[in-house]
C-alpha cells in the first residue's frame, strides 16, 4: 500500500498531465489517505524571462484555490494538502516566502534544479566534472535548509556530478551530516525508476545511509497514473530498506 505522496504536480508546470481530480481518484482508488501537492513555485524575475517550466505568479491563487475546493470536496476520502516545490535562491526567497505565507500554503519542499537559477543558471542534472559547481550546489542547499522552512530535500541526488568519486563522497557527506543535523529527510525519488533517469543514485544513499540520513519516498507524479504504480513505490522503498535506513513520512495534520 502506498499511504501518502507530498510530491505532485499539475499541469501548470508545462511538463505534467492529469488534472487535479485525476489525481486525487487516484490517490482514493489505491486506499492512499494523505495526498499533497507540490508543483513548482512561481519566481518573481526582475526581468521579461517567462519560464516553460513552472506556474507564474498570476497562476497561484488559481492552483491554492482549485485544490482547496477540491480538498472539501474529497474531505471524507482523503486529505488534500496545497504545498509548493520551491529552489532556494537567496535574491527571490523573502518576496516569494512572503507570497505563498499569504496565501496561507500549507508546506514546501526543496527541489534544487538549477545551480544559482534557473534564468542563467545550470541545470543540476546535467552531467558535469567541475568541483565548484558540486560544492555550491551543496552550500545552496544548507543554506536553504537552515530557514527551516523546508519539509524535506526533494531528490538530493539530483546533482550530476561524474567528477572525482572522492570528491563527491566528500561533499554528499558533507550535505548528509548537515541534514541529518537539521533533521531534514531526504528524498528517495521514485520517477527516477519510472522515466530511467540518472537517479536515485546508489552511491550516494550509500553515504546517507552510513550518515544516519532519515528517508522519505516522493512519487514526483506527473501523470496520474505514477500514484497507481506499486513498483515505483516498492523499489524506493528497497532503496530504503536494503540499507537499513529509518523511513519517514509526513504528517502535516
Amino acid at each position: 500500500m502506498i499511504p501518502s505522496n507530498f510530491h505532485t504536480h499539475t499541469t501548470r508546470c508545462h511538463h505534467a498531465n492529469g488534472t487535479e481530480r485525476e489525481y486525487i481518484e487516484s490517490a482514493i482508488e489505491i486506499g492512499m489517505t494523505d495526498l499533497g501537492f507540490s508543483d513548482h513555485c512561481p519566481i518573481p524575475f526582475k526581468t521579461d524571462y517567462v519560464s516553460s517550466i513552472r506556474m507564474t505568479i498570476d497562476q497561484l491563487d488559481d492552483y491554492v484555490s482549485t485544490l482547496r475546493k477540491l480538498s472539501k470536496e474529497y474531505a471524507k476520502d482523503i486529505n488534500i494538502y496545497v504545498g509548493l516545490e520551491m529552489e532556494y535562491i537567496p535574491e527571490y526567497f523573502n518576496e516569494q516566502i512572503a507570497l505563498f505565507d499569504s496565501f496561507g500554503i500549507d508546506y514546501l519542499i526543496m527541489g534544487e534544479h538549477f545551480i544559482e537559477n534557473e534564468e542563467n543558471g545550470a541545470y543540476s542534472g546535467t552531467p558535469f566534472v567541475d568541483k565548484k559547481f558540486l560544492s555550491r550546489y551543496v552550500d545552496t542547499i544548507i543554506e536553504g535548509m537552515k530557514t527551516k522552512r523546508f519539509s524535506y530535500l526533494a531528490h538530493p541526488d539530483l546533482i550530476n556530478f561524474i567528477g572525482e568519486k572522492d570528491y563527491y563522497e566528500k561533499e554528499m557527506t558533507r550535505l548528509c551530516l548537515e541534514m541529518k543535523a537539521l533533521n531534514i529527510p531526504l528524498e528517495v525519488n521514485a520517477l527516477g525508476y519510472y522515466t530511467n533517469r540518472h537517479y536515485p543514485n546508489n552511491l550516494f544513499w550509500d553515504i546517507a545511509a552510513k550518515n544516519g540520513c532519515d528517508a522519505i519516498v516522493g512519487i514526483d507524479a506527473h501523470d496520474p497514473i505514477c500514484l497507481k504504480s506499486q513498483e515505483m513505490y516498492d523499489a524506493a522503498v528497497n532503496i530504503i530498506s536494503s540499507r537499513n535506513m529509518n523511513q519517514v513520512f509526513l504528517d502535516l495534520r
